[in-house]
Order: structure tokens, then C-alpha cells, then sequence
């Protein structure tokens, strides 16, 4: 079976992971990481949750000013990743990549709504909806920037463009080289957006967000959607490979579309619940209890190492690993122990983030937590902290529950290694004190 994985199955894993596709995918969502924290950060701020704050910001006008922020970085993810995506995708086949993302952009506004209804029926035009440049528009954004990546990278490559002579500033060359394919690829945005428009009365993007990103949600927001993909990611470790940012690169689209829109409903001054259209799945459900202290929630084997390992090797790494673990990193283990390629750490190691995914589906699922809004955290913040920020004092309790089930799951595996260990330890020292008598 093992030999079928190394061979067989990883190679091919290993290959669509490395296509410029999801290459771009991967490094295109990134960029809206950092407006997403920050933003969630002034979102916090303007719904500060003791009353008597709150009630003082909005009546002092604050929390308009916060909310300002908080809408020019939460909502506005679709756009940054659609940009990112393309500037991947192009600078992955070897071309300049700016102007390729700035016609992306141009494309993703040409196919989006342009139009939006105010409650007393009135139809304002010429505008730019931020319901679709967040969480709705996020699939949407994704295939525009591959599409348009592709085929603008096309072009270039074949030399289809306005060629400069020597000695013209970089920046005017590059501007004249885009002009062919961008003339090309805005006039077939634009007739397939007439057809969409007058043919079938909906845009691109209304049409992609039905049939593509609401089915594509509902799969993440399942249990069984939930486990496979807290499965792949200790799977993909235990064979070397990087499951944490394949799996969070391919999927941060929906979780991130997920989280989006959980705090869309609260904006629109419903409550976030199951009944109200609200998503399990987002990404702080992959952030804060999958990957948390790491890849295979290792904290148990953690704390076994330093507090009750026999063998020098397993006391040595754990003291080593306990202060990364607390942010998050535990690659030193997985190589140290190691983890990687290890068949009896293995069971433990992808048994354990399946546990955290059903326990804490279930806790969303029947309300003992609540769901979780659009607050993020970076992926290196501590432990209960972050569990306290993204869900309250109930989550923060889980996610110490979840850490005492880990020390339990991976006891008698890690005690089994320690033996091992310790019986080649002392092997080691008696051959050494044979050699010295001799």
C-alpha cells in the first residue's frame, strides 16, 4: 500500500498540485490575507462586544468610520483575488504580469452586476455592488483569473502584440504589448455579458454563483465534505508533502466565500444561524481546529515529550517544539520525530484532526458554539486566544477540550515510540561502554 501511495498515487497528487493553475490559485488567494486580518480587526472594534462601548461608538459616529474599513478590506476579496490569481498565472508562463491582472480586474467588473435595487423598488445603475467583490463573487473571481491569465499569457507567447522598438521605457512597452489582448478578451467579455444580459436576463456572475459556487458550498458545508478535506491535509504530511498549504490554497476560496457570507448575514441584521443561511465550514473551522498547533493538532504528542518522554531524543524535541507549537508550527516534530513516513504516528496523526472536524461540526451544527462571522486571525496566533476571538468562551472551551482528546489519541503511539526510542538509546550506551572497555 505503501509502495502504491509513493508511486502511484502522490506522484499524480504531486502533479496537479504543481500545474500553473492551482499554483496561481494558491498564491493569488494570499493576497487578500492580509486585508482580511487587518479587517478584522476594525470589524471587532465597530461590534465591540460589551454594550455600553458599542452603544458609545455608534451614537459618537465610530462605527460608521470603522465600518468604512472594515469595507474596503473584507469586501472587497473577490477583486484582490482576482487580480492575484492572474498575475500568478501570467507570471508563471514567463510574461509581464501587471497588465494581465489589470485586465482581469476589468473583466470581473464587466461580468458582475452593475445595478442594485433600494427597498422602495428604485433601480440604481453604475455602481459597483460589494456583494459580489466579497464572498459571492469569490468562485466567480478565481475562474476569471485563470481564464483570462490563460489567454492573455497566449497571446504573448505567440508574439500577437504591438511591438516597440529599442530604447522605449519598459512600462510604455508593456502598456503597447497589452493592447491586442486586451481588446481581444474585453470584446468577448462584453458580448458574453450581452448575451447574458439580454438573452437569459442575469449576468456571469449571478449565473456562476448558482450553478458553480452555491453547489460547490453546500459540498464544503457538508460533514462529509468537512472530514475529507481534514483528512487530506495529515495524509498529504504523512508522505512529505505540504497538506496544510495545498489543502488551505485550493479550498480558501469557498472557506474564505463561506466566512464572507456568514458575516453578511449579520450585517444585514439577521442572526447567523443554520436556519438564516449560515455555513459551518469557513475559514476558521480549517484555521482554529484542524491545523491549529499545527498540522495534525500534534499539541498531545507535544506535551507527552516534555513532560513525560523517557528517551532524550523525544525530551530534547519537545522542549524545542513547545513554544512554536504555541503559534502554530510544528514542522521540527514532524521531521524530528519524525512524523513523516512514520506508519505508527501516522494513525494518530490523521485520526486527529477527523476527531476535532466531527466534534466541532457537531458543537456549530446544534448551537452548543456559535458560528463563526468574518473575524479572522493570522494563523500564527495562540491557541484559546484565537478560539476566544473567532467564537467566545465557548470555543476557546472546545478548543481546550480538543487539545486534552489529542494528548489521549496520541498517548499510546508516542509512548510506543519513546520505548523504541529509549531501547535504542541505551543499545547505543552499552556498545559505547563496550568499546571503551575494550
Amino acid at each position: 500500500m505503501s509502495k502504491y501511495l509513493n508511486e502511484k498515487l502522490i506522484p499524480k497528487v504531486m502533479a496537479f498540485i504543481n500545474t500553473k493553475a492551482i499554483q496561481a490559485l494558491k498564491d493569488g488567494m494570499v493576497y487578500s490575507m492580509p486585508l482580511l486580518i487587518v479587517g478584522s480587526i476594525f470589524l471587532i472594534l465597530a461590534n465591540f462586544p460589551i454594550e455600553a462601548v458599542a452603544n458609545a461608538l455608534a451614537e459618537s459616529g465610530i462605527t460608521d468610520i470603522l465600518n468604512q474599513a472594515y469595507g474596503a478590506t473584507f469586501n472587497i476579496s473577490a477583486m484582490v483575488a482576482v487580480i492575484g490569481i492572474s498575475y500568478n498565472y501570467v507570471k508563471s508562463e514567463g510574461q509581464e504580469p501587471l497588465s494581465g491582472a489589470i485586465i482581469s480586474l476589468s473583466i470581473f467588473l464587466i461580468l458582475m452586476p452593475s445595478s442594485v435595487t433600494t427597498e422602495s423598488g428604485e433601480v440604481v445603475g453604475g455602481v459597483i455592488n460589494k456583494t459580489w467583490t466579497a464572498g459571492q463573487g469569490m468562485i466567480g473571481a478565481i475562474i476569471i483569473g485563470l481564464v483570462v491569465g490563460y489567454i492573455y499569457a497566449w497571446f504573448l507567447k505567440r508574439n500577437i502584440r504591438i511591438k516597440m522598438p529599442a530604447g522605449v521605457p519598459a512600462g510604455v512597452a508593456n502598456a503597447f504589448s497589452a493592447l491586442i489582448p486586451a481588446g481581444v478578451i474585453i470584446t468577448g467579455a462584453t458580448v458574453l455579458h450581452g448575451i447574458f444580459s439580454m438573452g437569459f436576463h442575469t449576468t456571469v456572475m449571478e449565473a456562476i454563483y448558482k450553478a458553480i459556487q452555491t453547489p460547490l458550498q453546500g459540498m464544503t458545508d457538508s460533514l462529509g465534505g468537512a472530514i475529507l478535506m481534514c483528512f487530506l491535509v495529515p495524509f498529504l504530511w504523512v508522505f512529505g508533502v505540504h497538506g496544510s498549504t495545498i489543502v488551505g490554497g485550493i479550498m480558501s476560496g469557498l472557506l474564505q466565500a463561506n466566512t464572507l457570507e456568514n458575516q453578511a448575514i449579520l450585517d444585514s441584521g439577521k442572526e447567523l444561524t443554520i436556519a438564516n443561511g449560515g455555513h459551518i465550514v469557513t475559514q476558521q473551522f480549517l484555521d482554529q481546529f484542524i491545523n491549529v498547533t499545527g498540522a495534525g493538532l500534534t499539541i498531545g504528542m507535544v506535551i507527552y515529550m516534555v513532560a513525560f518522554a523517557r528517551s532524550k531524543q523525544l525530551k530534547t524535541l519537545g522542549r524545542l517544539e513547545m513554544v512554536p507549537a504555541i503559534f502554530n508550527i510544528n514542522e521540527p516534530i514532524l521531521f524530528g520525530v519524525p512524523v513523516v513516513m512514520n506508519p505508527i504516528l501516522a494513525v494518530p496523526f490523521i485520526a486527529m484532526p477527523v476527531i476535532s472536524c466531527v466534534i466541532q461540526y457537531f458543537a456549530l451544527a446544534t448551537g452548543i458554539c456559535p458560528l463563526y462571522s468574518g473575524i479572522l486571525v493570522p494563523w500564527t496566533c495562540p491557541p484559546i486566544i484565537s478560539g476566544f476571538l473567532v467564537g467566545g468562551w465557548r470555543s476557546a472551551l472546545l478548543q481546550v477540550i480538543i487539545f486534552i482528546l489529542s494528548f489521549l489519541v496520541y498517548l499510546p503511539f508516542i509512548r510506543k515510540v519513546d520505548g523504541m526510542n529509549l531501547k535504542a538509546e541505551e543499545a547505543a550506551a552499552n556498545a559505547a561502554d563496550d568499546d571503551e572497555d575494550w
